[in-house]
């Protein structure tokens, strides 16, 4: 049989994954992770076209990085279709 001290130290357990998974969603979720995305990946593909020596990297590079930021900011909204549509519990 269980004893409570078991089940408090389980129930501290629960409590502190919980506060970790909340926090991972925050950062999932929040501006400053978009932003932090699209800043590195603007800074990528500039590298990207100096070093391939393309015509204008820095304005030439906000498209793909706003294709990219854009794309990941779909995936919340296919996620929850596809939660709703195709996978029914």
């Amino acid at each position: 049989m269980t004893s409570i001290e078991e089940l408090k130290k389980e129930i501290e357990e629960i409590k502190a994954r919980n506060f970790r998974v909340e926090a991972d969603k925050a950062w999932e979720t929040s501006w400053t992770r978009r932003f932090i995305i699209l800043l590195l990946t603007y800074i990528v593909i500039v590298i990207f076209f100096f070093v391939a020596k393309l015509p204008d990297p820095f304005a030439n590079a906000v498209v793909p990085s706003a294709a990219f930021v854009l794309s990941t900011l779909t995936v919340p909204l296919f996620r929850k279709w596809w939660l709703k549509n195709i996978h029914k519990k």
